[in-house]
């Protein structure tokens, strides 16, 4: 039984508060990755909680046979792509500024290696950018959050060899799109 299931079980039986747990507990994780994803502040934050409302209205359906985790996961992905598929928007500067995130500040690396560090970041986000939005979706899933290629292929709705092929064709597009090439071994391994 899922961790999940006693908050699933409160909310359906009238406890909004259970779901606002749910909510506590995947908001920010979806809010990064769709972040990544369309490469909007504003947007990714409008389609989390356009996922959120249809999870609640829809969690009678949930059936329970994945965690709910990539059950919202790909209620959130599949709004993401209708908003692809409704226009992309470009990415401004501050946009890429809040994609790369703040500088961490420990005092030990020089600073020519925390700037160097930085550009290597932005140039990773802008070379996700330029990959089509089944590219960069798939990416993001595996590379970024983590998930295993099962839990890609339910979030996506394809077979597990699907997501193979797809993830590898994503990462020659990636690096293609590196321009100079970075050390990306370390995000891009062959797992």
């Amino acid at each position: 039984m899922s961790d999940d299931a006693p908050l699933i079980a409160a909310t359906l039986a009238g406890d909004s508060a259970a779901f606002g747990q749910l909510v506590g507990l995947y908001q920010d994780r979806l809010y990064n990755s769709l972040l990544r994803v369309v490469g909007s502040a504003e947007d990714a934050g409008d389609i989390v909680q356009d996922a959120f409302v249809q999870a609640y209205v829809k969690l009678d359906s949930f059936r329970g046979s994945s965690a709910f985790y990539t059950w919202l996961y790909r209620i959130a992905f599949n709004l993401a792509m209708s908003h692809a598929r409704r226009g992309r928007k470009t990415a401004s500067l501050d946009d890429m500024k809040s994609l790369a995130g703040s500088e961490p500040v420990d005092g030990q690396p020089p600073p020519e290696a925390s700037l160097e560090q930085c550009e290597q970041v932005q140039m990773l986000h802008a070379a996700l950018n330029q990959l089509s939005a089944e590219y960069r979706t798939i990416l993001v899933l595996r590379e970024l959050d983590g998930c295993r290629y099962e839990e890609i292929a339910e979030i996506l709705d394809m077979p597990v060899g699907t997501v193979r092929s797809r993830l590898f064709r994503a990462r020659l597009a990636l690096r293609e799109a590196l321009t100079p090439p970075l050390h990306v071994e370390r995000i891009l391994d062959t797992r």
